[in-house]
Formats: C-alpha cells, structure tokens, sequence
C-alpha cells in the first residue's frame, strides 16, 4: 500500500509541476518587461531551492515587490521532493524548461538582467541542478545553430560555455558526478552491464565539451585546461573516497562493479582518445608518486606489498588501470606513464613500486597487459633507456631494485622466454636491414640487460639462444654503419662474459671497461644528433646544397678507418693539385728523400763540415752500408718492379713512398706504364707488406697514388680500374678502394685549376678590310709585341713616308736595365693576357668515370653479387657516380650523362633495396642529378617532348614522396625531404625558363611547337603542371 501510495503521490507532483512550468513559460512568453519575466521565474524557484527574496527586492519596482514577498514557501521535504520530480522524474520538465531558458531568456532578456537576480532566479536552475542531467543539456546547445529562428546564436553560445564552466568547474561538477554513480541510493541495484552504458554516455558527453566549443570560448574550457581540471578533480574525489571506505576487506570484484570507479576509468580513456593523455599524466604521476613515497620513506622493500594491498588509501590506485576497458587508452596511458617518470627524475624503486601499484594485479591476471610489457614495450617500441631498465625489472625481473639498480629474481623462466623472444627478431637479417637505428639499438640493450643477469647453465638450458646470437652479431659485423658493428660488439662482449669471464671478447676498442654503453649515445643531445658515420664529404654546391651531410659520411664508409688527424692532413695537402711549370727540370732523384727531416739534414751537413776538417776525422760505420747501397728509385718502371716483389716488404714500401710524387712530376713515361702501375697498386697487399701498425699509413699511400694516375693520366688509368672493379680477380675491400680513388680524383679534378691560351672571336670568313686602316703595317710579329705608332722623320723637310715604330719583347736571356721585371716560375715569354684560368677539369673525363662503371651493375658474376651481397660497393658506386654528376654541374656534360644515371637508379632492384645504405645512395644520386642539371637544358628537354628526361625527373618526384611517406630509416625520409625541395626549386626554374620562351616567341609571333606539352614536371605541393 505504501508503494502504490507513493506512485500515486510521485505522479501528483509530476501534474503540478508540469502545470507550473507551463504556466511561467507562458508568462515569460507575454512578459512585457524584465521584472515581469523576475516575477515569473522565482516562482518557481521558490518551489524548487532556497532562494532569498531580499536579494532580489532591491532591483525591482514598488509594484513587483509584494508579489515576491507574499509567495507561498513550502517546507524543505516538499522542495526536495519537487526538486527530484522536476530533475529525474523521467518527465519533460527539466528539458523543456532549460530549453526555454538557453533560447529565449538569453537570447531577449538575459542582458537587462540585475547581476543579483541572475544569479538567484536564472543561474540557480543549472548551477543547483543535479550536474549529470544538467550537462546533457547544456552540451548540445553549444553548437546551436539557431535552425532558421530569430535567436541570438552567439548570445545562446556564451551562455551555455558560462553555465559549463559554472556547473562543471567552479562548482567541482564532475567530482559531483563520479560521486553520484558511486553511490548506492541511484545506483546501488544497478549491475555492471546496465552500469556501464549510461557511464559511457556521460563521459563521453563531458570529454566533447573542448571539441564542441567555440574558438573564442572561455580558456578554462580548452582541451589542456579543462582535461587538467576534471582530471585534478577525479583523482581527488576518489582518494578521498577511500579515506572514508568503511570495509576495508572489500575484493576487487567489488570495486570492479564500483560506480564511480567505472566513470573515472571511461572518462581517462576518453581523454586519451582526445590526444590529452600527456595531460591526464601530468596530474595523476605527481599524485601516485607522492603516495609511494609516503610509504617508501618509512617501509622496507620486502613488506612494501603487503602494506599497498591493506592499505585503504591504495585501494583506487590497485584498481583504476584495471577500470580502464580500452584498449587504445591503457596502452597510451601506460606509455605516456613512463615517459613522465623519466621526465620527473623518479628513482628505479620509485618507479617499480609506482608500475606495481598501478599494473601488479592486471599483469598477472590478463595476458593482455603481459604482453604489453613484455612484447610491444621491448621489441616495437622505443622508450629512453632509463624507462627500458624500469620496464625489465617490473616485467622481467619482477623483483624490487636493490640500491637502484637491476636485480634478478628468484624466478627465471620469464627472463628466458623474453630474452629468446627478443633474440628470435634481433637476429633475423629482415630486422638489421628495414627496422630504424634507434629501435635497434633499443632492442639491442634489452637483450644486453638482460643477458648480464644471466648465467651460463640458464643460457645453455634456452633453445636455440646461441646460434640466434652468433647470427646476429654476424649479420651485423657485415654492415657498413658504425653504430649496428658496435651493438653487434657489445653483444659479443657481453656473451662472451656469461660463457667465460675470464676471456673477454673485444671486437671495438670503445667497449674495453667495466660498464658497456647500451646506450649507443643516442640519449645525449649535447653531444650532437644520431651519427652513425665515420668521415665527411666535403664536395658541395654552395649554391644548391642538399643537406645530406651526415648521409654523405656514411656512404663514404670505407675500409680503412682511424686514420689519424696528422695523417689526414697530410692527405689533404698532398690530394690538392699543384700547377706545375713545363719549362722546369726535375731531377727525379730528389723526390725519394724530398721530405727528410730537419735532424736528417743537420747530420748531412755535420758529416760534410767533418769530411773537410783534417782535426775532426771520424770512423766509418760499416753496419750502414746496406741501407746506403740500396738503389733509389727514380723511374716508375723500378716502382712497378718494386711493388711486384711482395717478398720483399721494404723495396715496397720504398716504392709506395715516391710513387705519388713520381706520377705527379708526369714523366713522359706515364702515359705508358699508368694501365700496368694501377694493377700493380690494386693488387698490392698493404696489410701483409707493411709492419705492424702502420698499415693504415701504406694504405694511404696508395691510395693517394691511384689518386694521382687518375688525375695525371686519366684515360689510361680509368680503362685499367674499370676493368678490375668487376674482375673475379679482387675482393670487396679492393672494388670499395677503387670506387673511392675514383671519387677522391673526381673531386680533385673539378677542383683544379689549369691555365690555356684565351679564346679569341674570330670571324669565320676572311674580309679585305682590317680593323686597323690600310696604311698601318702588319700586326703580326712575336707574341706580346706593342702596337705601331708613327714616329715624325727629323733631318729633311720633305717626307714622302710615313715611319712607325712598336716595342718588342726581349729575346731569351736578355735583361734592361733600369727597368721594374716581374718574377715568375713561368717562362717569361708566356703573357696573361694571352692566358685564362680555367676551374674543374672533370667534365672531359665524366663519361670515362661513369659510364663503364654503370655497365655491368646488374650482372652477376663469379665473385661479384652487387644487388645481392655485395651491397656495400653498390652504395659506394651510387655513390661515386652522385659525386661525378656534382663535378659536372651546369656543364652540358650533365644533361648527357643524367638520363643514364636516372635509368640506373629507377631500377626496382635499386631503389627499393632491402639496405637502407644503398636507399641513401641512390637518393643522394638522384639529388645529385638536380643539382646538375642546368634549368635551361630541362626547359628545353621539355619543349622538344624529350621523355626520357621528364619521365626521370617525374620518377625522382614521385619516387621521394613514397620514401618520405613510408621509409622506415630516418636519414632516407630525411634526404628524400630534401630531394623534393631539390625537384621544386628545379621545377620553379624550368618553369620560369620556358615562361620567359614562350612570351620571347609570342612577342615575335612564332608559334610553339605542339611538343612542349607532351613532357611535364609537377611542383610539389601544387597542381601546377609545367
């Protein structure tokens, strides 16, 4: 009966309040003035709250005042039982009510408004309403758009963003409503599958209040604000929950189905859906961080456990990860987690104790979360090496640190499994060659880490882990980037270590100690970016220049490194070219020992000021008389006996000493020994002549003589090195060494300078008619003659010639005196005006450099695989060939050779090589062909329908683009970047080219060729075609 008397009472209020609310929309509609609509709206505010009249009577009239003061008050249990009717009676008053007051009041009236009256009869409807129906009201109206009806759009916009920040900010709303689902009067017989759709509903309804606002909405309602604030709001709220939970006992099941637990986790999620997670974390680490050292400072590790799980105050950080259902959402939070405490300075137990808290129950319950740690958080993503060392203790070790270090547990198998996890993908060639740098060298210090802790009986126990070990450290040693040969050494050490501690296993000389770096130097910003390289190339345009200098170190990988700094500049004066006079002796007897030092010469000079004294005489040494009477080699036909001798290692390196020097004198024998002299260098094996340690110093040698037969006798020397670039005859170190002579002596030869005879117009058909008049005599006579001028006869009136006189040069060997001479090593008979310098003598040798060395590239021979194993010397020639295209820039040798080398390159075997090394060489070659290419030349290319050109460039274009989009290496989307910004400014130039053509050719009125449309080059970022 009580129940039926109930119903029948609930639905009476309904009827009278759906009556009310009629009959003051009705009043508000014919109100004629704003005290009116006052009148109007605190009657029924007066049913509904505890609304103080006097506050209001000041700001109406005489006439309205007793129409205020005598309404009727009703008791406070018949306005709580309104107020719930009129809110959650499931009725149409509320929403009906609010609409009118968002529309109509705000829109006409809500601006004459008394500030007191606003806040106690408008605002009071909204600010005191129950915050969850309250907000699925408001939200909605904060993109209305007015629906064709005369309402003050904006008006009704700020209103609501106002009542937003109100209800939901100032008035801790969404505290309100966590608190509201977490309590049992509403709630409490609700299951959790009912539970959970109407929690989903209102979370998502609040996290779209930052999408939904306007620009020029109120700042506490941005995306970082707001997300801060209702998150602050939450993680309060719920602390304080658990301070005042009276069943300490209660299981997790129990908070599982806990309401207000249900909300915060769907609303964390959907703020991690927004892209806020950094902002969710920025609130919730310095909370849970300060709650574990509440408990670190006066606990002990070993009963840190057992005191989190009886703690009542820990109970919403045990359960809050597992409230969180989405899957996205865990995840970016668990991720965004662990980069907070490293950017806090949490310490290693810190950071246990906070991921134990957080993810202890959930880790061992749901294999979802194990394999988040132990799977995507170690092998595909790539965190800073301190959040790597907390990630291995809690998932791997789970064990507390001790002293703040690793520390393995008691329990082994997990360590196992993970560590051949993890070695199964290091060792696959697939991961060396497509995975980027730094999530290498990430999944290398996992394995590192966790090998340190293991013992050789475990590490014999795994299945397979040393033959997955021994291939990757193999796989890796064959790379041409520094960075992989070093983590394949620190792995080698550190095996090496577990099977015998005794005998270490250095393979680098950077990982003798006692520490191994796992970080590889990319955690240290101050020492510089990545650099996986070990020599720069200097060769670039000034003017073009593509930033691809860390690229160029690496395809300049060779097989002589550590050279010293003493030895390199040594290199460099002796690689730059010297101009020579033709007319000087060379005594080639004097280049053996031209660079004796000082101490050398001072005993020479001693020993000679000795011979001429009778008082000083001094006994022979007769234990030098074989290094005396050894031959000096003064000719290169001894060099190239010399070198053929491998058994005799000193007659080598004497002959390696004067070779350089002997080319560069340029002999007239050169030109025909320079084919035999490169084969013999080529073949000479430095390493097993030399003595121990200078190895790198006879490799210098040479190669600095190859360098100079290239730039001394070019074609000779170039027919006998591409020969044996893909001989069967040589190994890799040795192809790699040819292709760097050859880009060493292309570079030198652009960067020369020569002299030669200035060219003189001419006309091409001989006239009667001089320049000078008739009667003048001839011009012509012996170089640097002056010119004729007529001299006045003395001695007899009468002249019936003209006399005129000019200034000869002196003969050879003749000297005036009194006069000021010019000193010069050249012959005196040479004059500058008849001579001009000329730079870069390499566009004569381009074709001989290139194409042979573009010819058999594909073809697979004994010994020689360059698509396949020997990738290393396919780089170095895309390499080699990018630098000549560079040598020839602007030349028309460039425009003849580009298509060539842009053929090469499109080859799918190429440019899209499973190496990353030889992706970078081919978009440093490609690079290098716009920066050759003279504008004019691809204006031209387009105009006459030359495909073959705009095809190559449109390849260049959209074959970047798919590098820059989908490369995993860094370096290639990086260059890639920068080959587009090549092809636009190359583009640009064409187009500006071809413009100036067209309005030449419209200004004279000749029409164009219908060809010029058949080629076309795209502007990135443009639908402009050219």
């Amino acid at each position: 009966m009580e129940v039926a008397g109930d119903a029948r009472r609930r639905r009476e209020v309904e009827t009278r309040i759906l009556e009310k609310v009629g009959q003051v929309i009705s009043e508000i509609k014919t109100a004629k003035n704003v005290e009116q609509l006052i009148c109007a709206l605190h009657s029924l505010a007066l049913l509904l709250f505890p609304v103080d009249s006097s506050l209001i009577l000041p700001t109406l009239d005489e006439r309205f005042r007793d129409q205020l003061l005598n309404a009727t008050i009703p008791s406070a249990n018949e306005r709580s039982e309104w107020w719930q009717v009129f809110y959650r009676g499931g009725g149409a008053a509320f929403p009906t009510f609010a609409r009118v007051l968002l529309l109509d009041v705000a829109s006409n009236w809500l601006a004459c408004f008394p500030i007191s009256a606003k806040k106690h009869v408008y605002d009071v409807f909204f600010v005191n309403g129950p915050p969850m129906e309250v907000v699925q009201i408001l939200v909605p109206f904060l993109q209305y758009n007015g629906n064709g009806n005369a309402v003050d759009v904006n008006a009704v916009q700020s209103n609501t963003e106002r009542f937003l920040v109100l209800c939901l900010l100032e008035n801790h709303g969404v505290l309100q409503i966590s608190r509201e689902f977490g309590s049992s009067q509403r709630y409490g017989d609700f299951s959790k599958a009912q539970l959970q759709p109407v929690v989903s509903r209102v979370a998502q309804i609040v996290a779209s209040i930052p999408d939904k606002a306007r620009p020029r909405a109120p700042t506490s309602l941005s995306s970082h604000s707001f997300f801060r604030q209702i998150t602050f709001q939450l993680l309060h709220g719920a602390q304080a929950r658990d301070k005042n939970l009276a069943d300490i006992e209660a299981t997790s099941h129990n908070f599982d189905m806990n309401g207000m637990l249900l909300f915060v986790g769907e609303t964390f999620s959907r703020i991690c859906r927004r892209g806020a997670s950094d902002v969710l974390l920025g609130e919730l680490v310095p909370h849970v961080l300060g709650h574990i050292r509440s408990f670190s400072s006066s606990s002990i590790d070993s009963v840190m456990a057992d005191l989190f799980e009886s703690d009542v105050g820990s109970q919403f950080w045990l359960n809050i990860m597992g409230a969180i259902k989405d899957p996205y959402a865990f995840e970016r939070i668990s991720e965004q987690l662990l980069h907070q405490l490293s950017t806090e300075r949490a310490t290693d137990t810190e950071t246990y104790w906070i991921l134990w808290i957080l993810f202890n129950r959930i880790f061992k319950n749901q294999p979802s979360v194990r394999s988040l740690f132990l799977d995507k958080f170690l092998l595909w993503k790539v965190f800073p090496f301190c959040c790597l060392r907390w990630i291995i203790q809690f998932a791997v070790f789970e064990c507390p640190p001790v002293s703040n270090s690793l520390t393995k547990g008691c329990v082994t198998y997990g360590l196992l499994d993970t560590m051949q996890r993890l070695m199964a993908v290091w060792s696959k060639k697939e991961f060396v060659q497509s995975a980027p740098m730094e999530q290498q060298a990430y999944v290398t210090a996992a394995i590192g880490l966790c090998m340190e802790k293991i013992s050789k009986e475990e590490l014999e126990k795994s299945k397979d882990a040393m033959h997955s070990i021994l291939q990757g450290v193999s796989f890796r040693l064959e790379s041409p980037t520094y960075l992989i040969r070093k983590m394949a050494s620190n792995i080698a050490l550190v095996f090496s270590q577990v099977i015998d501690p005794k005998n270490p296993l250095y393979l680098d000389d950077s990982c003798i100690g006692e520490t191994i770096d796992w970080e590889f130097g990319l955690s240290k910003p101050e020492k510089g970016t990545l650099s996986s390289h070990n020599h720069t190339e200097k060769h670039t345009d000034e003017t073009k220049r593509l930033s691809t200098s860390q690229t160029e170190k690496d395809l300049n990988y060779s097989t002589n490194q550590g050279r010293g700094k003493s030895e390199k500049h040594e290199s460099k004066k002796l690689s730059q070219f010297k101009l020579l006079d033709p007319d000087e002796i060379i005594d080639p007897a004097t280049l053996n020992y031209g660079s004796a030092s000082d101490k050398d010469e001072d005993e020479a000079a001693s020993e000679n000021s000795d011979s001429s004294s009778d008082s000083s005489l001094q006994p022979y040494d007769l234990t030098d008389d074989d290094t005396d009477l050894k031959r000096k080699l003064t000719q290169l036909v001894d060099v190239v006996g010399a070198l053929r001798k491998s058994d005799d290692a000193d007659g080598v390196e004497r002959a390696l000493d004067v070779a350089e020097k002997l080319v560069r004198a340029s002999p007239d024998e050169l030109t025909h020994i320079a084919g035999d002299l490169v084969r013999t260098l080529v073949q000479v094996r430095c390493s097993d002549l030399a003595v121990e340690g200078e190895e790198e110093t006879a490799e210098e040698k040479r190669q600095r003589a190859l360098v100079a037969l290239l730039v001394s006798c070019p074609f000779q020397s170039l027919e006998s090195l591409n020969k044996l670039l893909y001989s069967p005859n040589v190994d890799i170190s040795q192809r790699i060494m040819i292709l760097d002579v050859m880009t060493e002596a292309a570079q030198e030869l652009a960067d020369s300078k020569t002299m030669k005879p200035k060219h003189q117009s001419r006309a091409l058909i001989s006239t009667i008619s001089e320049s000078q008049a008739w009667f003048l005599p001839s011009s012509k006579g012996p170089p640097g003659a002056g010119f004729w001028k007529e001299v006045s006869e003395t001695g007899t009136p009468l002249n019936y010639s003209n006399r005129y006189e000019r200034e000869l040069p002196l003969k050879p060997g003749q000297i005036r005196k009194g006069k000021m001479r010019r000193w010069s090593v050249r012959s005196a008979n040479v004059l500058e005006n008849q001579l001009e310098w000329t730079q870069n003598r390499f566009p004569v040798y381009s074709a001989a450099f290139m194409l042979p060395a573009m010819e058999g590239f594909d073809k697979k021979r004994h010994g020689v695989d360059l698509l396949g194993r020997d990738f290393i010397v396919l780089g170095k020639l895309i390499y080699m060939l990018g630098v000549c295209m560079r040598c020839v820039s602007m030349h028309p040798e460039a425009s003849a050779l580009a298509p060539s080398l842009l053929d090469m390159l499109r080859s799918r075997e190429i440019c899209h090589h499973k190496e990353a090394y030889v992706r970078r060489a081919v978009l440093f070659g490609a690079s290098s062909v716009l920066v050759s290419l003279h504008p004019s030349f691809v204006a031209s290319a387009l105009s006459e329908g030359n495909l073959e050109v705009s095809m190559g460039l449109e390849w260049v274009r959209t074959w970047a683009l798919d590098v820059a989009e989908s490369d995993t290496d860094r370096e290639c989307y990086t260059m890639a970047m920068s080959c587009l910004q090549l092809h636009a400014e190359m583009a640009l130039q064409a187009s500006r080219v071809l413009e100036s053509g067209e309005s030449s050719l419209k200004s004279k009125s000749i029409g164009v060729s219908s060809n010029l449309s058949i080629g076309t080059i795209k502007m990135p970022f443009s639908n402009v075609e050219y």
